[in-house]
């Protein structure tokens, strides 16, 4: 409710003690747009004086009582009561005060002691355009329009009610004026001013009764328009109904092709467990063509493994081999240079120089046997027998490879004269070796003797 600085009123007068053509509401719609202020205009009769505790409420109609409004505004006085212009007046009622419903309301002016001087005709609080939206599609909104038919034709014969109400206050009304005229001709000098206040109450029901007869007509037209609406719904209706039957006899046409579809599906699936079957067969034979190449690259792998095995065995052999060959050439070497130690004493001792000979005695088991092994430092004169010995200065094939030698071999110091070689080869095998690693060299060449 709106609020005031003063508390609301709460008087309780009934509709018998009212006077409603004091006040006249004027330009009061039909129906207000919830949501937005409305402003109530109102027309002051000249017989009507406000007071400063006047108000207007907005109050359901059927109401008894004015304890029954749904909210109020404190009225303004004029700044002039005694100018017609001053009589025009309005007040404007905030949207959140407002009724959300959409039912039935009207303006209704009360004074400071709880008499209402003047009711509007009826209206509600509806969008503007709610006549024009109605789509209905199903039976059961039909019937829920139906019913809202009834309803109106409920609320019409209330207002029917209403007016008739109306209509005994105004008898009563009536009444009341043919008592006042009495008095008038008791009282000659109140007759005029009673006079005139009756003849404008009168004027006032009558623009209240005319209001009342339009609303009717108005009423009566919408009721006209809505049976227009249910024959529309109606022809809608077996419209649906039709379509309804399509709908019907292209289902069935569906159930057709669903029962092909199934007879097509079982036809695929017994030709999917047929391609199964035969997938089973291919992958049986795969296994079997698996499982026998994976027996034979066993015995590729067994044969592979075994004949590893060989090779690693002939190669063991050949290390052990290595091995004693190496271990021979070790023994050779001490024993040559055994040799070379006891040539180069025996050298020494005859007074000749070892590296001044023309050509070294090579070293043999056989020499060594030769020797007497009772003498320490050997036989002195084995040397100069040896050394003068011509079977050695004419010895023309290699002891290795048996190759022939052309010509004389050439003295110890013409070979000195000439370039070293940088490296050896081997005639055998073509390996080559460092000229300063020539002990190395020459054993090579005589493994290939053994």
């Amino acid at each position: 409710m709106e609020e005031t600085v003063e508390d609301s009123p709460t008087s309780a007068v009934l509709l018998d003690h009212c006077h409603f053509s004091q006040v006249i509401f004027n330009s009061v719609e039909k129906f207000y747009v919830p949501g937005g202020d409305v402003t109530c205009y109102y027309t002051l009769t000249q017989q009507f004086i406000p007071r400063r505790k006047d108000w207007i409420g907005i109050f359901r109609v059927g109401w008894k009582t004015t304890r029954e409004y749904y909210t109020f505004m404190w009225v303004s006085l004029p700044v002039d009561l005694n100018r017609d212009s001053a009589k025009q007046q309005e007040v404007q009622f905030k949207a959140y005060y407002l009724p959300k419903d959409d039912e039935y309301y009207q303006f209704c002016y009360v004074d400071q002691d709880g008499v209402v001087r003047g009711a509007s005709i009826p209206f509600q609080f509806r969008p503007e355009n709610e006549e024009d939206i109605l789509v209905v599609t199903t039976q059961g909104e039909v019937e829920e329009i139906e019913q809202h038919n009834k309803e109106l034709c409920k609320e019409n014969r209330e207002l029917k009610d209403t007016c008739v109400s109306l209509q005994k206050q105004n008898s009563d009304t009536q009444a009341e004026l043919h008592k006042t005229q009495e008095e008038l001709e008791i009282l000659k000098s109140t007759a005029q001013k009673l006079e005139q206040e009756a003849k404008a109450q009168k004027d006032g029901w009558e623009t209240e009764l005319l209001q009342l007869k339009e609303q009717n007509q108005k009423m009566s037209s919408e009721n006209e328009k809505m049976g227009v609406r249910v024959e529309q719904l109606q022809a809608q209706l077996s419209t649906r109904e039709k379509e309804m039957e399509k709908l019907v006899q292209g289902d069935q046409d569906k159930t057709e092709q669903l029962e092909r579809l199934n007879k097509e599906n079982s036809q695929l699936l017994l030709t999917l467990t047929q391609q199964k079957e035969r997938q089973k067969e291919l992958e049986q034979t795969v296994e079997e063509t698996l499982k026998q190449e994976e027996t034979t690259t066993l015995k590729k792998q067994q044969a592979l493994k075994d004949e590893n095995a060989g090779l690693s065995r002939k190669l063991s052999e050949n290390k052990i081999l290595y091995d004693a060959l190496q271990k021979e050439k070790e023994r050779l070497e001490r024993e040559n240079d055994l040799l070379k130690r006891e040539n180069s004493r025996l050298l020494s001792y005859m007074g000749l120089d070892f590296d001044s000979l023309p050509y070294q005695v090579p070293t043999s088991d056989q020499g060594g046997a030769g020797q007497n092994p009772a003498l320490i430092y050997g036989n002195p004169y084995s040397g100069i027998q040896e050394s003068s010995a011509p079977s050695l200065l004419a010895v023309r094939k290699c002891p290795t490879c048996k190759s022939d030698f052309a010509g004389d071999i050439l003295d110890f110091t013409s070979e000195q004269q000439r370039p070293q070689p940088l490296c050896l080869s081997c005639p055998i095998c073509d390996k080559t070796f460092p000229a300063k690693e020539k002990q190395i060299f020459e054993d090579h060449v005589f493994c290939h003797s053994l």
